[in-house]
């Protein structure tokens, strides 16, 4: 499984991908929306965990960019600033609070990935 994560903090990011690379989930990551967008043109990606606020594109919008990249990737979004953002419930989108907890993560990652 191949998994993008895209946040603009980076220290919380990068132990993020070392935290799921411990756990055998190879994690790639990038600070901004225009490096997502670069990252998944350019290779394949099973789950984007996006931040939903981040300076430029946000993740909502990030998204719909990716989606059109790439039509079979699932989605989990993260938040600091708590609950649930506007999404699309028809979507079954996953949002989740940081910090997030590594197992709960990894439960998501493996249910939207086994989603058709």
């Amino acid at each position: 499984m191949k998994v993008i994560l895209v946040d603009d903090e980076q220290k919380f990011i990068t132990m993020l991908a070392k935290r799921l690379g411990f756990r055998g989930i190879q994690a790639d990551v990038v600070f901004t929306g225009d490096e997502a967008i670069q990252r998944v043109r350019n290779s394949h990606y099973d789950v984007a965990v996006l931040d939903i606020k981040m300076p430029g594109i946000s993740g909502l919008k990030l998204k719909k960019e990716l989606s059109l990249l790439d039509p079979a990737l699932k989605f989990i979004f993260v938040t600091g600033h708590g609950g649930k953002q506007d999404g699309d419930p028809e979507q079954q989108e996953i949002y989740l609070s940081k910090p997030l907890d590594i197992d709960i993560l990894i439960e998501m990652i493996s249910k939207v990935s086994n989603s058709k």
